[in-house]
């Protein structure tokens, strides 16, 4: 089973595209033979991004100095796309950032973080997906999230936050698509593991062992696509798939059986917890 949109003809649109999981996904499309516009507000590394598309086979390749949480930018980033290449086949709402936030800290970083991480998934596929759905073509869209928005451990509220808003919205979006007569579009889901790039190198210079790199991430991306999965959970080289299905399902379990939230982290249910992910 192939996704019908990963094909030479499609053309590709990837935010937050200029490295990281962003970029490596936009490597694969090249590679199909896609044409791929690439939006970051990075300038300084979209010129050696695009050399790397163009090296692996891209058709075409455009690029944007965009900032996706300003709406107006993304329409006209939209409209360039429409305009030298006919429209979008694929857009891959990426684009996100995690500078760390408190709970009674500065407004600044909350607005920030949730204009970024949710608005710009939010405005790239409410702005993309009408000239997506009139093509009548099939098409993709998928939005990067994070088990952080799932689980929503303790330590950065903001991102939780942004992320948890992120899967919601998608969810949503993929009910409004499949219910929209004449629509070939699907969303999905990206939830990424611990993966080495620029939002999570700190100071390390090294690839930590536990974590997975962007080319092994955009390869279990495709071939989550490929299946039709809308949850596209990703494994790293520290946690499995059942150990994060596990997690995910006590933090579910926090409502149905009423425990304190975030119980995984509290420390009367520190031993339930390790008891649950032992079978127990």
């Amino acid at each position: 089973m192939t996704h019908p949109a990963l094909a030479p003809d499609s053309v590709a649109v990837v935010t937050g595209g200029a490295s990281g999981i962003g970029l490596a996904c936009a490597e694969r499309f090249a590679a199909m033979g896609m044409a791929v516009a690439l939006a970051d507000t990075r300038a300084d590394l979209l010129a050696a991004a695009a050399d790397r598309l163009r090296a692996a086979g891209a058709r075409d390749v455009m690029t944007a100095a965009t900032d996706v949480a300003d709406r107006a930018a993304v329409e006209a980033l939209e409209a360039d796309v429409a305009g030298r290449f006919g429209g979008t086949d694929i857009l891959m709402a990426n684009a996100g950032i995690q500078p760390g936030s408190a709970m009674f800290g500065a407004d600044e970083a909350w607005h920030r973080v949730i204009d970024v991480n949710f608005w710009g998934i939010a405005n790239a596929a409410r702005v993309f997906a009408p000239r997506m759905i009139a093509r009548g073509r099939p098409g993709a869209i998928v939005a990067t999230g994070s088990k952080q928005g799932i689980t929503t451990p303790p330590g950065d509220p903001a991102y939780n936050v942004s992320k948890a808003a992120v899967k919601a919205f998608t969810e949503a979006l993929a009910h409004e698509l499949r219910n929209t007569p004449g629509a070939q579009i699907t969303a999905h889901l990206l939830i990424p593991g611990f993966v080495f790039t620029d939002l999570t190198r700190r100071d390390r210079a090294e690839k930590p062992a536990g974590a997975w790199t962007p080319e092994q991430t955009a390869d279990f991306f495709l071939e989550s696509l490929n299946r039709g999965d809308f949850y596209i959970l990703c494994p790293d080289n520290d946690v499995s798939r059942a150990l994060d299905e596990r997690r995910i399902a006590w933090a579910a379990g926090d409502i149905v059986e009423n425990r304190p939230a975030l119980s995984r982290w509290h420390p009367d249910w520190a031993a339930a917890f390790a008891d649950y992910l032992k079978g127990g």
